[in-house]
């Protein structure tokens, strides 16, 4: 099986990970998205439809639920006036804008929704997001459970109780352990963070396999998926992913998108690293300094 999360709008990665797939002869069905589709490079749109098309599974992330449901941010729970949260209302806007169609106040789509309507915001143009992206959102699950080589195993995107929820190999087993007990399963395999890790205890497996749309701040160009194998028992491998990441940054730069996220695809180091925790910044402080001596 091949896990991945995170194309963030990447779509010369997707299209990178979809060759994985072919060359290691795994069929779409058992691929599976930990969610967020949707992100912070620029084809939008060209990058969903892949997916559809594709048939690959996914959960919902963050900000599929948030274009769902007509939201105004991404719902990534960044920090408010930090800098991922003022690049956000950029990237996110700009997928919005590129998913729909803003209507005057008062206009009607004459087109069934899925959901409940929602009441217009004052002041502003009411965003309809297409009727086919909105249908497949509807169609996405929260969480995928099933059985693999004798485990039985959950996918969520940051966790069964907050979307949005950052959990990181430092991260305290009480923080991941609620996780296991709701779906009731040996192995959680998680998005959201953006970096691969995995972590054991007792028995079971906290794997997240990072994202393919964004590198993990590690120096590389290259991003990270996961291979799950039952050929001797469980057993899983973090396997790097090159793609055209020029193409990518010429995307972004024709959509003036923000150029520090541009810049991480060519350089593989995050702009900043808010969201860390002591244990992951500390990591990548050292990394960083090794990589600048060589």
């Amino acid at each position: 099986m091949l896990i991945f999360g995170g194309v963030y709008s990447n779509l010369q990665a997707l299209d990178a990970v979809m060759q994985l797939a072919q060359a290691q002869d795994i069929a779409p069905q058992n691929c599976i998205c930990t969610g967020d589709i949707i992100g912070y490079c620029g084809q939008p749109r060209e990058s969903l439809e892949r997916m559809m098309r594709w048939g690959a599974y996914s959960i919902l992330g963050n900000v599929e639920i948030q274009l769902r449901d007509d939201e105004e941010d991404c719902g990534c729970d960044f920090s408010a006036g930090s800098r991922c949260d003022g690049f956000s209302e950029v990237w996110y806007a700009f997928a919005k804008a590129t998913l729909g169609a803003s209507r005057p106040l008062g206009e009607q789509s004459g087109k069934a929704t899925l959901g409940a309507s929602r009441p217009a915001r004052e002041g502003k143009a009411q965003q309809y997001l297409d009727t086919q992206y909105e249908a497949y959102f509807h169609q996405l699950p929260d969480h995928i459970q099933f059985t693999y080589a004798g485990k039985s195993i959950g996918v969520v995107h940051g966790s069964t109780e907050n979307v949005s929820e950052f959990i990181f190999a430092s991260s305290s087993w009480e923080a991941k352990q609620p996780s296991f007990e709701a779906l009731g399963v040996e192995v959680i395999l998680a998005g959201h963070c953006g970096l691969p890790f995995a972590d054991k205890k007792n028995g079971m497996y906290w794997l997240n396999p990072g994202v393919i749309g964004m590198p993990a701040n590690d120096g590389s160009t290259q991003t990270w998926a996961m291979i799950l194998d039952d050929a001797n028992g469980f057993s899983y491998e973090f396997i790097r992913v090159p793609y055209d990441y020029l193409t990518a940054m010429e995307q972004m730069k024709k959509h003036h998108l923000p150029m520090e996220y541009a810049k991480t695809l060519e350089t593989g180091i995050w702009d900043n690293m808010e969201i860390l925790p002591d244990e992951e910044r500390q990591h990548f402080t050292d990394l960083h300094a090794v990589k600048g001596e060589n």
